[in-house]
C-alpha cells in the first residue's frame, strides 16, 4: 500500500464523519485569541481493557486526517496545550498519537485522547 493510497483510504473512511475544529490559544488576557483549523473526526469510546495508564474512564479518542491539517491555521506539530471542539465542546487534548497511522514515513491520521 502506498502512502499516498493508505490517505486517500483513512479520507474515504473518515468523510462521513462529523467536522471537528481543532483550537490553539495564544496570548494572554481575556478573551483569548485563538487559530482554529476544521477537519474530520471520528469518535471513539476506550475499550474496558483500554482504560489503564494515562487513559482515564470516560476519556474518548478521535482520529483526525493529518491531511486536514497541514498548511492550516493551527501550525504542526499538534500540542497538548491544543483543544478540539466536537459538537460546540471544547475538550483538552491528553494524549497525542502520531506513531500507529502511518505509512513509512507519511501520516495519515492522528489519534487523540480527549476528555472534558
Amino acid at each position: 500500500m502506498t502512502p499516498e493510497y493508505a490517505r486517500q483510504a483513512y479520507a474515504r473512511a473518515l468523510g462521513a464523519c462529523e467536522t471537528v475544529t481543532i483550537r490553539r490559544y495564544y496570548g494572554s488576557g481575556t478573551p483569548r485569541s485563538k487559530y482554529e483549523q476544521a477537519c474530520q473526526g471520528k469518535e471513539d469510546s476506550y475499550a474496558p481493557n483500554e482504560i489503564v495508564g494515562p487513559v482515564l474512564q470516560g476519556d474518548w479518542k478521535i482520529i483526525v486526517l493529518a491531511q486536514d491539517l497541514e498548511g492550516g491555521n493551527v501550525s504542526l506539530p499538534l500540542l497538548s496545550t491544543d483543544k478540539i471542539v466536537v459538537r460546540g465542546k471544547e475538550l483538552a487534548i491528553a494524549g497525542i498519537d502520531d506513531k500507529s497511522r502511518r505509512v513509512g514515513s507519511t501520516l495519515c491520521a492522528y489519534v487523540l485522547q480527549v476528555r472534558g
